[in-house]
């Protein structure tokens, strides 16, 4: 028997650890060990190690490497582990080969750095990647990597590019996207995940697309909450999917919209709330307002609420 492709294995909650930082500003290999191998134990699907969330911009490639390694030590084969590749095409070529080195199942690749490309840059710069590693690479659509549905068959038509992240949020482009695939390439399996800050609030519409995998930025310091509005999102339980919708994940959105960077920074946060000291965002992000750290720990204590009633 042949061992399952990584596409194969991705199914069901995606897990985007923060990267742990020690007091002197240095990554805590070991207090993120604890987080992912907490993770992987409360029943993620997947690592996606260094990515946004983990502050890919923020890490020298040897602690990229060294926390990747980390990541898939601490997820011991259980669960595929996935890392960020960025910048141009050299520097996330440079990262591909140091997440491969790690032991890393495959990679996420985020938009280019700062410049504005056309289609076929895009193109020229994910293909030039994939053929860079071994590694599958998952392409994340978002500010500016978005794409025309010509120019995903393209990127499906790569052995090793198996999917697309979205994170620009235009459904009416998903579906012209996921129709361009299905009909030039008919069964390809190739995946599509939501990749919105907080992917819950559109789940229903992505459902709706037939796109079922999503990011949840919440799974990273409350898997309980994420978890079960996982279960009734897959399992169709409206009513429970809107509780949830009303009482936790409007209000988190409402308060992550109250600073620059909180997709991040209020993530982290959160982790401390639950007892894991993964020390503070590096700059250029700044730490959430006291105030709103306090609207947070109301807020999870809300969602928790919610589980008795599920």
């Amino acid at each position: 028997m042949t061992a399952p492709s990584l596409a194969e294995r991705l199914d069901g909650l995606l897990f985007f650890p923060v990267t742990a930082f020690g007091p002197d500003g240095a990554p805590d290999l070991d207090v993120f060990r604890a987080h992912v191998r907490a993770g992987v134990d409360a029943g993620a699907a997947a690592v996606f190690a260094c990515c946004g969330t983990g502050e890919f911009h923020a890490l020298t490639p040897t602690e990229f490497g060294a926390c990747v390694a980390a990541a898939v030590e601490a997820a011991g084969g259980r669960v595929p582990v996935l890392a960020g590749a960025g910048y141009g095409t050299a520097l996330a070529a440079e990262y591909a080969a140091l997440a491969e080195r790690a032991g890393a199942d495959g990679l996420l690749a985020m938009p280019p750095y700062l410049v504005v490309p056309d289609q076929e840059g895009l193109l020229r710069h994910y293909t030039a990647l994939a053929a860079a590693t071994r590694l599958d690479v998952i392409v994340y659509q978002r500010d500016n990597a978005v794409f025309t549905p010509g120019t995903v068959v393209e990127l499906a038509r790569v052995p090793n590019i198996i999917g697309l992240k979205d994170g620009y949020g235009d459904l009416e482009l998903m579906q012209r996207i996921i129709s361009a695939v299905r009909t030039e390439l008919p069964g390809d399996g190739f995946r599509y995940f939501n990749g919105l800050p907080t992917a819950e609030l559109t789940g229903l519409a992505y459902r709706g697309l037939g796109v079922t995998l999503y990011s949840s930025a919440v799974f990273a310091f409350s898997p309980e909450i994420a978890l079960a509005f996982h279960r009734a999102l897959t399992t169709g339980d409206d009513a429970t999917v809107g509780r949830f919708v009303d009482g936790f994940y409007r209000p988190l959105a409402d308060l992550r919209g109250k600073g620059r960077g909180y997709a991040v920074s209020l993530v982290k946060a959160g982790v401390r709330l639950r007892g894991l000291d993964v020390g503070e965002v590096r700059p250029p992000l700044s730490e959430p307002a006291p105030a709103h750290v306090r609207e947070l720990a109301e807020l999870v204590a809300r969602g928790t609420a919610l589980l008795e009633e599920c």
